[in-house]
Formats: C-alpha cells, sequence, structure tokens
C-alpha cells in the first residue's frame, strides 16, 4: 500500500521471519555462529534462550538456511513442543522421512537408533532442532536428554538445538533436570538491542527493502529514539511499530515518519502499559492483606451475631471473639 508512496520495493518491517531480512547484531551473529559451529562439530547439545519478540525463530531459519546447503546434512524441525513423548517421537522420525503408522515406543526408538547409526557410519550430520522449547514438558526434556545418548566412542550421532524463552533456563536449573543441564556443549542468549543499534536495525531494514540512502531518511533520529523507547529495542516491536507508522505517515501523506506518529502507534498498541513483576508483586500483597482484613471482620461478625442471639442485652466489642492477629495490611 505504502511501498509505490516511499520508492520501496518491498515491506521493509514484515513481521514473518525472513531469512533476507536478518540484520546481524554483535549478539545475533554470536549466537547464529554458536549454532552453527555447534551442529557442524558434533557438539551435541546447543542452547540459545532469548525474551519474546528478540527474534530467535528469525535465527533458526537463517541457521536452516546455512544448513540446507550441505548435502551430508539433515534434519527434523519441532515448532510445536506440546506433544506427549510418543507423539514427539512420531513426529522427529515422521519429520526424518522414516514410516510411523502402527508402531509403538520401542518400535519408534529402534528405528531412529538404526537411522541414526547408519547415517554415522557413512560420517552424516543429523540434527533435531525444537523451537518453543520453554514450552517442553519434563517428561519430553528427559526423553530429549536420553536422545543424546545415541552416540558412538568418538562422536555424537543427533545434535540437539533447544531454542526458547528464559523460562528453559529456569527448567534446565531444575535439579531433576540437572543430567541434561550438565549434556549442555554451548550456549547463547539473545536480549534487546541499544539505541544505537536500534538505528542500525531500522536504516538497514528500509535499505534492504529498496529505501534511497541518498535521499531524505524515512524516519527522523526523534521517530527513532521514540521508536527504541516504546520497543525497549525488542526487534518484533520495531517491526510493529515501524510497519504502522509507515502506514499511518502514508495516509497523512507525510513524506517522513515523524515522532507524533510513532507516540500515536504506541498508543494504539498500548505500548505504554508494560508488565511490571515489582508492581504486580505489591498489588498481590495488597489483595492479600485486604483479603485477610475482610476474613477478621467476618469473623468479628459472626462472633457478635452469636453473641446477641445468646443474649439480646449483650454488647461485644467488634473482635472481642476472634483470633489475636492482626489482619495484614
Amino acid at each position: 500500500m505504502y511501498k509505490t508512496y516511499f520508492n520501496l520495493k518491498r515491506n521493509p518491517f514484515d513481521l514473518t521471519p525472513d531469512p533476507t531480512c536478518f540484520v546481524p547484531t554483535k549478539r545475533h551473529n554470536e549466537a547464529l555462529a554458536t549454532l552453527y559451529y555447534g551442529v557442524r562439530r558434533h557438539k551435541g547439545f546447543v542452547v540459545v534462550t532469548g525474551e519474546v519478540g528478540t527474534g530467535k525463530t528469525l535465527l533458526l531459519r537463517c541457521l536452516l538456511g546455512l544448513l540446507k546447503e550441505s548435502k551430508e546434512l539433515t534434519y527434523a524441525y519441532l515448532f510445536n513442543s506440546r506433544l506427549s513423548p510418543t507423539e514427539f517421537l512420531q513426529y522427529i522420525l515422521s519429520d526424518f522421512g522414516l514410516p510411523v503408522s502402527g508402531k509403538n515406543k520401542c518400535e519408534l526408538l529402534l528405528d531412529l537408533s538404526n537411522f541414526l547409526v547408519t547415517r554415522g557410519a557413512k560420517n552424516l550430520t543429523t540434527v533435531l532442532i525444537i523451537d518453543e522449547a520453554h514450552h517442553l514438558s519434563a517428561d519430553i526434556l528427559e526423553e530429549v536428554r536420553l536422545l543424546s545418548n545415541l552416540e558412538t566412542a568418538d562422536d555424537k550421532l543427533l545434535q540437539i538445538v533447544l531454542v526458547g524463552q528464559p523460562e528453559l533456563d529456569e527448567k534446565l536449573d531444575s535439579n531433576e533436570l540437572r543430567q541434561l543441564k550438565q549434556r549442555i556443549a554451548l550456549r547463547a542468549q539473545l536480549g534487546p538491542l541499544d539505541a544505537e543499534e536500534t538505528t542500525g536495525y531500522i536504516e538497514q531494514r528500509l535499505q534492504i527493502a529498496g529505501a534511497d540512502s541518498r535521499s531524505e531518511p524515512l524516519f527522523s533520529a526523534q521517530a527513532i529514539a521514540e521508536v527504541f523507547r516504546h520497543s525497549r529495542g525488542l526487534p518484533r516491536l520495531i517491526n510493529t511499530i515501524c510497519e504502522n507508522a509507515l502506514i499511518s505517515a502514508y495516509a497523512r501523506q507525510s513524506p517522513t515518519v515523524t515522532p507524533d506518529i510513532i507516540e500515536n502507534v504506541a498508543k494504539e498498541f498500548r505500548l505504554n502499559i508494560v508488565y511490571s513483576p515489582e508492581t504486580d508483586g505489591i498489588e498481590n500483597q495488597q489483595k492479600k492483606g485486604l483479603e485477610g482484613a475482610i476474613s477478621v471482620l467476618l469473623d468479628s461478625y459472626t462472633a457478635l451475631r452469636r453473641r446477641l442471639a445468646n443474649d439480646p442485652d449483650a454488647r461485644v466489642p467488634v473482635g472481642a471473639e476472634t483470633s489475636n492477629h492482626e489482619p495484614n495490611i
């Protein structure tokens, strides 16, 4: 809609994780190098974590693009981790092109083992990539650990890549998964962009889309500063804000995106409302205190009614027959 107006060849801030739009920040480059090195060098377990919107799925798409260039490598890509252990194995084998119909868990494991041993004997690389791995249950993570036992004296037969939100780190830190954690060979973590990286990110995405670098910038420095403030450096939010800002600028027939356009977009998407664990904790504490106070008052009222029922002339101070504890307000 706005591409012709701004002389662009494509949408610069499309939310689809397209590897051709990958902007290599330092942290993203390090994470991609970690993934690729871990797979190609048969390190076994590689884990990448990052907050929502930091570019984990796009990073995986870039990795898959690199892996497809190698004919001696095959992979299974699991993007839905809410499966039972048997469904988990069925999905993996099916993605590797192995038959699964009518087979029980033992048969599935045996087929997978034979498949990996055969490929390993030919010096071929086999990879299991699990996106959204923070959703994996403890049972599935244990299955993943057991799959890592498929190895020779010299090499890992299955390379396993786990990618997820920080909750994955918390699961791996748990006592019940300590064996799995000890097998992790390489780890990387993605985070939000800083102000300078945000500027470079927006400029490079526009250049990829065909923006003329010699003409007046579509986003002023002040507008980019507002994008960073509202997005907090998260690439997905940067894309959302910038995409809608270009639409608004087109609707206004404005040649550039101004700070007030960014502000309006942020309000529309309610980006000024940020979840705060600290505030949430205080609110929960206050709620519990109020509930405690109400409970004490109800106990007092019940005691008063009982006393009056037995002796209509009695005068009982409120709270006289309740416990001695004070409400925690």
